[in-house]
């Protein structure tokens, strides 16, 4: 219980930092998914991995965000200390749509017999596209419209920590150290004009821990702070049970801006479909109907003692 005091306690602490704006794509079942945050997660599992996870934020409400994730790692080397690992993110808002490609490497030491320390690099591209045709412009004529941003491409670097149990994981991340500026600028009538989409550094605090509460049930406590210049600082906390190693069920809530329910179930011993809903508790409610997830998890387990207690996240 040591632990999950601990755990709380940073991010409780996080919480009276003041911290920025929000750009990269958040998700309610972060803890099934952390590859893409963090890359020293890759080849932490013993086991090949396939993640599929599709978000539709906002339903009804226009321009808001969807975003496909996919992404796979396995344990490289003849100790498999060492992971390998590929994340595609694809995000669509409004009239943009802003894809990242990055490969993950992870280095995994054992700090004693169950627990490892990992450290994780990320490399990629990021690339956005922007359609000014698919805004409504008061101004058809308005000359910072008139010219499209087409294939804006900038470089990826990224690097994670990862510290982990079988019951326990703290992680903390920046996906992308570079704070870039995709611009079109062009001359008319002797006045600079320029459109601009900037992308500012993000760092994620991670946490969760496993509690066994008898031998059908496990009660999981998870917790990810998002801090990026320029808007306030993201908390999502999360309560997941685990029902006889087959159904999950849980409840989270992002402070100060929706609550949500998430859903899963291990189909197969390498298989797990989960599902989330989230409710937003701000005016946007008003006009949308909340926010789906829905995701898939392929494990292909090298080690057979992790078929017969698949790990929580």
């Amino acid at each position: 219980m040591k632990k999950l005091y601990f755990l709380l306690f940073i991010s409780c602490t996080l919480l009276s930092l003041q911290s920025s704006a929000q750009q990269d794509p958040q998700y309610t079942q972060y803890m099934y998914n952390p590859q893409t945050i963090n890359p020293a997660y890759a080849g932490s599992r013993d086991a090949t991995t396939f993640a599929l996870l599709l978000r539709t934020q906002w339903v009804n409400f226009d321009g808001a965000p969807r975003t496909g994730t996919f992404s796979a790692n396995t344990p490289l080397g003849a100790l498999e200390n060492m992971g390998l690992g590929l994340s595609i993110v694809s995000e669509t808002i409004g009239p943009a749509v802003n894809t990242n490609v990055n490969v993950d490497y992870a280095y995994h030491i054992y700090t004693n017999d169950v627990n490892r320390l990992s450290f994780g690099i990320k490399a990629g591209i990021d690339l956005l596209d922007v359609d000014f045709s698919k805004l409504q412009i008061a101004d058809p004529g308005d000359p910072r419209f008139q010219n499209n941003i087409d294939n804006k491409l900038q470089p990826q670097i990224g690097a994670g920590v990862f510290y982990y149990s079988d019951d326990y994981y703290i992680g903390l991340s920046s996906p992308n150290f570079l704070s870039t500026k995709h611009f079109d600028e062009s001359n008319i009538e002797n006045t600079q004009i320029t459109s601009v989409a900037s992308e500012s550094v993000h760092y994620f605090l991670s946490a969760g821990y496993v509690l066994k509460i008898n031998e059908d049930l496990k009660f999981k406590p998870a917790t990810l702070v998002k801090a990026v210049s320029g808007a306030p600082l993201q908390w999502d906390v999360s309560a997941n049970f685990l029902y006889n190693e087959k159904l999950t069920l849980g409840l989270a809530y992002r402070w100060s801006a929706a609550m949500s329910a998430m859903a899963g179930f291990q189909v197969s011993e390498g298989m797990f479909i989960g599902v989330g809903y989230d409710y937003q508790t701000t005016d946007i409610e008003t006009y949308s109907d909340g926010s789906y997830e829905v995701m898939l998890r392929y494990d292909i387990f090298k080690k057979p003692e992790r078929v017969l207690t698949p790990r929580f996240f």
